[in-house]
């Protein structure tokens, strides 16, 4: 498992705002999509392209363009659905799926509630958006319906993870590499990474 952590000094600094707890929500959204942009830039580095020749004004010049099928993006609801545009900017034509997972506030199990993905993910490239790593719990199911369905080149990118959360995306799924800004100190006893940001949901939608 490869865990890419982007060190770069614009991250580091608009993720510095979104920790803060003064950050309101419409900026926390603009900061949360920037961010997605500069990470997806890493995360698309391997994406599968095939050779194209294209007519310039003087010559031919050889190219490439994205390999078929197209690229599919999945944000994980409600959080990961910040990200979308973010990753979409830099990805026009991918295909866009959804999984719905809530994670219940004692055991911190995450159930799925909604699946809206593609009927066929064989040879996609597929890129999974949560902006918190925390348990690893819903990362872990999500991959493992991507899985199911037939998707094999998977990556995760997240904001800030945990630990934990790596560690436990790591031994379930060793094939998904994990592309962050941030692997912060731990996880806290109810599950919130320390020192984290709170719960990106809430941030982003207004609703905490």
């Amino acid at each position: 498992m490869q865990t890419l952590v982007v060190d770069h000094p614009l991250i580091a600094h608009k993720l510095t705002a979104l920790r803060d707890e003064h950050t309101e929500a419409p900026t926390f959204r603009r900061l949360t999509d920037e961010l997605v942009t500069l990470l997806a830039y890493e995360a698309t580095r391997e994406v599968r392209v095939q050779p194209v020749s294209v007519r310039t004004p003087v010559d031919d010049a050889p190219g490439v363009k994205l390999a078929r099928p197209v690229p599919l993006i999945v944000p994980i609801l409600r959080a990961g659905i910040g990200m979308l545009d973010g990753m979409a900017r830099l990805l026009p034509t991918a295909d866009v799926g959804f999984v719905g997972l809530a994670r219940d506030e004692e055991s911190l199990v995450a159930t799925t509630y909604a699946n809206r993905l593609p009927a066929d993910l064989a040879g996609r490239d597929a890129f999974v958006l949560d902006p918190m790593l925390a348990t690893g719990g819903s990362a872990v199911a999500t991959v493992d319906i991507l899985k199911k369905w037939g998707a094999r080149h998977i990556k995760f990118v997240g904001l800030i993870a945990a630990p934990e959360g790596v560690q436990r995306l790591s031994e379930a799924h060793p094939d998904v590499p994990i592309h962050v800004a941030v692997v912060d100190d731990h996880l806290n006893d109810i599950g919130y990474i320390v020192p984290g940001l709170g719960d990106a949901g809430d941030r982003q939608f207004g609703t905490g």
